[in-house]
């Protein structure tokens, strides 16, 4: 037997050879597809890349284990129940399962960490999560068509499925960056699935095969499998018209009550009384019912019809079975690429899981401080501070208090527009205003070059949290997940979290506390590196306490040579003094209030603080007595170091809140008076070109008006000189023409201005002005200011516009003229004033005038610095082209090496639309005033 399956779909053709003999080896696919014209962002999946993605727990704290050798324990940082969290946003059964058993990516080099932090921040830019509910787990279907076995409809079904769903989640995150302004933000997304294949033709072969919706092979499938169903079909049609004749005459002949046709035995029959069988003499019983009144009997002639219904099912039924091994096949040859891109799906499903996470959170995007990293592109350097996080919250310790706010769809839908500025960041004030107190936010400051922080404090005060927050803070960044925090924490990307935090005695291992303790800090210090984290809680505790401070001072001295950042939690206050030594140290506390005699949970970055620990006691209730035997104890054991050290805490405390308090209200009260001048200064400057335009308008209507009064008297003396000249005689055409020039002179005269702001320059440079004389200043567009302060011998006097108080120089005032005190001016004082504009400028006051007030707002401001002396020439021609007529421009060079101030310089002389400017001065140091005309 052969047989021949022929597939045209519309962009693929198969070609299926299927021999009797090796059904299920011999197949030979062939596949075309169609060339398409869509754009998608100009990525195209070409084939796989060798690598595929790991996802493993990360390597962040040890134990000693029965080997004596180091294994992981994810549970000391409390990793495994964050990846719980996460698990409750994905969207697949594939990423719940990584999640569940903390397989999540993380960054094992900085731009690794960096790139999976870009994927969450785009995916936080999408308002809605794509769906991702047609893809399936698809390992044990790949695993039994891998071993040759047979696929279900069923399964063949849900691999088509996969694909399909697969195929539409690359094109739905390619049309979402084609139809944004900003498609470059939706890269880091698109680049997870743009090396994957999508296996369309497979896809296609199974959609062409079988029915989805039927769950059935179709009659299309094989040219052979058509021909058995069309041969079967109508071979039931003739066997079962023959039944319905024989059952009817059996019926006609009082041989049943009524027609009956039935299967028995896999064979088509009909029912007939026992006494009435001698009907089908020839006939086989098949079956008789139980009371044996009834028998089942197969007529003569339909003996051959049976057998080719059965012989034509058997056929069919391996025929099918072969389809289904060729398709098996076909997915056992592509199971390398499946795998492939189901790690890539589940790539993309846990980004959105992170970004529904981190709005969950109302999470901020964390930076990578440079550190001790050099030559990296993705990390930013602070100048002060190496780890700066502002209000970070332990996430485990934040899910009650966002339970009972608001859930994860309703957050995502207000928040979603507000995350376009491309930078990652988020600074929704939603979330942040209906989280409650709890838990206490923590602030984590740590200098540059800061090696180990030492944090003491009371018991129960919040130093290990403190502490499990920062390293958790470290993991979720290296993960790529935002940080429930303010602003735009920073920190460094560290290689290896290293823990050493509760209590390791072990009686299985033969270890103590301390042994246990010593044991994993011996397994850190092995392994820690000049990137890494360590964390140490209650470092040298358990053992005497003079060896104790001893043996944990050597390892902090070992500490800072060798780790990036190490942070210890003591009680020993010897251990916090070595800030004293070196600068490398640094010390923290945890803040504890003497008033209510608990602690407030919050960290003083660079104090030092007491355990407490008699406090506390008393706190929670312990026996007054015994607290007060306590108390005489401790004065005996130290009395002076005690006092000496519990005021000097109490007084670093009170005077840096003080002075905290007092900056607070000083910058308060700075901002408020800026914002009053910046908002009168803003008032000024729109109302003076409103009154610009308004005054413009106006002095253009009366010279239009003036022409027009003009040109009539003059056509008038005209008219009478011709009039009369036609009546006059010869002897009196001179004295005609004398009177017409006489009249057409004083019209001249009538409208033409005079000068009333001629100013001497000697007046000028002789003019002292006094105390509380009003006086125009240079800088102010001729307004109004009031001398407030003598002059003095360095030439500046003090004057006061408005609120505004400024020191300026003694040249650059000018007396009131007289003919402007008392009048106001007229219209052809205000033409004098236009012409001065237009022509020459011989007086400083009317070039003061003419350009307006000269105030520095952002439209008439062009910043140069940080710029090369090329960049910077080609920004100030520009702006200056760009100034409007009788403008004045201020150019901001600052300071430096001066490179950009004289290439500046040196534009403003040469260039002709500026007639001149004014160097920096002390009320403008780095900036030079240019005048456009």
């Amino acid at each position: 037997m052969k047989s021949t399956v022929r597939i045209n779909p519309i962009h693929n053709q198969l070609t299926i050879t299927v021999t009797s003999k090796e059904r299920d080896s011999a197949m030979q696919l062939t596949t075309t597809t169609a060339t398409t014209t869509t754009t998608l962002l100009s990525i195209k999946p070409p084939s796989p890349p060798n690598p595929k993605p790991l996802f493993f727990k990360p390597c962040f704290c040890f134990c000693i284990s029965n080997s004596n050798s180091l294994s992981l324990q994810p549970d000391t940082l409390e990793w495994t129940s964050i990846c719980i969290q996460l698990s409750k946003f994905t969207s697949t059964s594939i990423a719940t399962s990584a999640a569940l058993d903390a397989r999540l990516p993380i960054g094992i080099t900085v731009r690794e960490s960096q790139k999976l932090l870009d994927q969450t921040s785009a995916a936080r830019l999408i308002p809605q999560p794509p769906d991702f509910s047609g893809i399936d787990d698809l390992s044990e279907i790949l695993a039994v068509a891998g071993s040759g076995q047979l696929l279900t409809i069923r399964e063949l079904c849900t691999v088509r499925r996969t694909l399909r769903a697969a195929r539409e989640l690359f094109q739905k995150l390619n049309d979402l960056a084609s139809n944004s302004s900003h498609p470059q933000r939706y890269l880091p997304l698109l680049e997870i699935l743009q090396n994957c294949n999508f296996q369309v033709g497979l896809e296609r072969k199974i959609e062409f095969c079988i029915d989805s919706n039927l769950s059935v092979i179709l009659d299309r499938a094989s040219e052979e499998l058509e021909i058995i169903r069309s041969e079967r079909k109508r071979n039931i049609e003739i066997l079962d018209s023959l039944l319905k004749e024989v059952s009817s005459q059996i019926f006609q002949a009082g041989g049943i009550d009524r027609p009956l046709i039935t299967k028995r035995r896999s064979r088509m029959c009909v029912g007939i009384r026992a006494s009435h069988r001698y009907l089908l003499p020839d006939g086989v019983v098949l079956n008789v019912s139980s009371s044996g009144a009834t028998y089942f009997m197969e007529p003569k002639d339909a003996i051959d019809l049976n057998n080719m219904e059965v012989s034509l099912s058997n056929s069919e039924k391996a025929e099918e079975r072969a389809i289904l091994s060729l398709l098996a096949s076909e997915i056992a040859n592509s199971e390398w690429e499946i795998n492939y891109l189901l790690d890539k799906i589940l790539e993309v499903d846990l980004a959105f899981a992170r970004a529904s996470y981190a709005q969950w959170m109302n999470a901020v995007c964390p930076i990578f401080t440079l550190g001790s990293f050099e030559n990296c592109d993705s990390v930013e350097e602070d100048d002060d501070l190496t780890v700066n996080i502002d209000g970070m919250r332990h996430p485990l310790l934040l899910e009650s208090s966002l339970d009972k706010n608001s859930n994860n769809g309703a957050i995502r839908s207000r928040n979603a527009t507000e995350l376009g500025n491309g930078n990652g960041a988020v600074a929704s004030k939603i979330m942040s205003e209906g989280i409650s107190d709890f838990p206490v936010p923590v602030d984590f400051k740590i200098r540059h070059g800061t090696r180990v922080v030492v944090i003491s404090g009371p018991n129960t005060g919040g130093k290990t949290a403190s502490m499990k927050t920062l390293g958790l803070a470290s993991l979720m960044s290296k993960a790529g997940m935002h940080l429930p925090a303010k602003n735009r924490p920073k920190l460094p990307w560290f290689d290896l979290i290293l823990a050493d935090i509760g209590d390791h005695q072990s009686l299985e291992q033969n270890l103590s506390t301390f042994s246990g303790h010593v044991s994993r800090i011996c397994k850190i210090l092995e392994v820690a590196s000049k990137q890494s984290l360590v964390l140490l809680d209650e470092i040298g505790s358990g053992t005497d306490p003079s060896e104790g401070v001893a043996l944990s001072a050597s390892i902090l001295q070992y500490l800072k040579d060798r780790v990036n950042l190490a942070v210890v939690t003591t009680h020993y206050a010897d251990l916090s003094r070595l800030k004293e030594k070196d600068t490398r140290f640094d010390n923290a506390a945890m803040e504890f209030s003497l008033e209510t005699l608990q602690p407030t949970y919050r960290v003083l970055w660079g104090c030092t603080g007491d355990s407490n620990a008699l406090s506390i006691a008393q706190s929670i209730g312990f026996d007054r007595n015994v607290v007060d035997r306590a108390h005489e104890w401790v004065e005996k054991l130290k009395p002076e170091q005690q006092q000496e050290r519990r005021g000097m805490l109490y007084q670093s405390l009170q005077e840096e809140r003080n002075k905290l308090k007092a900056q607070v209200e000083r910058a308060a009260s700075m901002r408020a008076e800026i914002m009053n001048i910046y908002h009168e200064i803003q008032g000024e400057a729109e109302d003076l070109d409103r009154r610009e335009t308004e005054l413009m308008a106006k002095e253009t209507q009366q010279v239009q008006q003036e022409l027009v009064d003009a040109k009539s008297q003059i056509e008038t003396v005209i008219e009478k000189f011709e009039k009369q000249l036609r009546i006059s005689g010869r002897d009196q055409l001179n004295s005609l023409i004398r009177e017409s020039e006489s009249a057409i002179a004083s019209i001249v005269k009538a409208h033409t201005p005079a000068d009333s702001f001629s100013i001497n320059e000697a007046d000028h440079a002789s003019y002292t002005p006094q105390f509380g004389e009003q006086v125009l200043v240079k800088g102010l567009g001729g307004k109004l200011a009031t001398v407030v302060e003598s002059p003095g011998d360095d030439e500046t006097i003090l004057v006061q516009y408005g609120k505004v108080k400024a020191r300026v120089k003694k040249s650059s005032i000018r007396a009131i003229p007289s003919s402007a005190k008392n009048a106001v001016p007229s219209s052809s004082t205000r033409r004098q004033k236009q012409i001065l504009q237009n022509g020459e400028r011989t007086g400083n006051l009317e070039t003061e005038l003419s350009y307006g007030p000269v105030v520095r707002t952002s439209k008439n401001t062009v910043d140069l610095r940080g710029m090369r002396v090329e960049e910077a020439s080609i920004q100030l021609e520009m702006a200056i082209n760009a100034s409007r007529p009788y403008s004045v421009l201020f150019v901001i060079h600052g300071m430096g090496t001066g490179a950009i101030k004289e290439r500046a310089l040196e534009i403003l002389r040469n260039h002709t639309r500026v007639t001149n400017y004014e160097p920096e001065n002390p009320m403008n140091y780095g900036c030079t005033i240019a005048y456009v005309k």
